[in-house]
């Protein structure tokens, strides 16, 4: 397999990963470019560091520990939101949302977050059970559901009301989506991309966010994560694969809503 199919495999991995680390796709898109633009400065990087999945994010992660938030010179509203991102993010136990995305996101063992955050292993597992600690410490916050199949909606349901939120709706199409809206206002939503009906998760979505004005975090669960990791147009920042594993949900739940209770920026 060449190197640029190998690249090719991991890359939507890659950009899944940068998305939810940062809270939206333009940074994390940034951070995935910039990534993409130093193995083709050093191809034998690819070439010399075994499993492709591990070396993309470990030349990843030597690009999000030597710039920090400065990959994209960006001066837009985007740009200064992402900027308050990351200075909550700088107020945490240190980098424990990185070790612990590597670990529930993205599977990694202990090793090979050593390897790609370069700390020893004990740390990188230390690392983790700090972040699963501060997981449990998130506050209390209303989550609309939209999924048509009743069974994962009912798992979803769970897993939400056992993170300790509320689940303020189950909408089974967009018309439910947009009416269940009408009375109380999410702080988060879950969203299948494809309804039963025919109707769209994305399109309910869209005007459930253009309607209310907030800026409301959405994490899209699909059978095609491929679909909506390509960087090649608007997509979200946090997207999860159908079938779930609970343990990455309540990850990506716990990163969507600590990026919720950032302060509004002024344009």
């Amino acid at each position: 397999m060449s190197m640029n199919d190998k690249i090719g495999e991991v890359l939507p991995e890659l950009r899944r990963y940068a998305r939810a680390l940062c809270g939206s796709q333009h940074a994390g898109d940034a951070y995935a470019a910039a990534t993409l633009e130093a193995i083709l400065a050093d191809p034998s990087v690819m070439e010399q560091g075994g499993d492709p999945k591990r070396t993309l994010f470990e030349v990843f992660g030597g690009i999000w520990r030597s710039t920090g938030a400065d990959v994209s010179s960006d001066t837009g509203e985007g740009s200064a939101r992402e900027a308050v991102m990351q200075g909550r993010l700088s107020t945490l136990t240190p980098r424990t949302r990185e070790a612990l995305l590597l670990r529930l996101l993205e599977d990694f063992g202990h090793g090979d977050i050593a390897r790609i955050m370069r700390v020893s292993s004990d740390e990188a597992q230390e690392l983790v059970e700090i972040g699963m600690s501060e997981l449990e410490s998130e506050q209390r916050s209303r989550v609309l559901i939209i999924e048509d199949e009743p069974l994962i909606a009912m798992d979803l349901s769970n897993i939400v009301e056992g993170l300790g939120h509320d689940v303020i709706s189950v909408a089974r199409t967009h018309a439910e989506a947009i009416a269940a809206v009408n009375d109380l206002t999410p702080d988060l939503i879950l969203a299948d991309v494809r309804l039963a009906d025919g109707s769209s998760g994305i399109e309910a979505v869209d005007e459930i966010l253009e309607a209310s004005g907030a800026d409301m975090p959405v994490i899209f669960i699909t059978a095609y994560p491929q679909r909506l990791l390509t960087g090649e147009r608007r997509e979200p920042a946090f997207v999860i694969t159908k079938p779930f594993e609970e343990r990455k949900l309540r990850v990506l739940i716990d990163q969507a809503l600590f990026f919720r209770m950032l302060p509004e920026t002024q344009a």
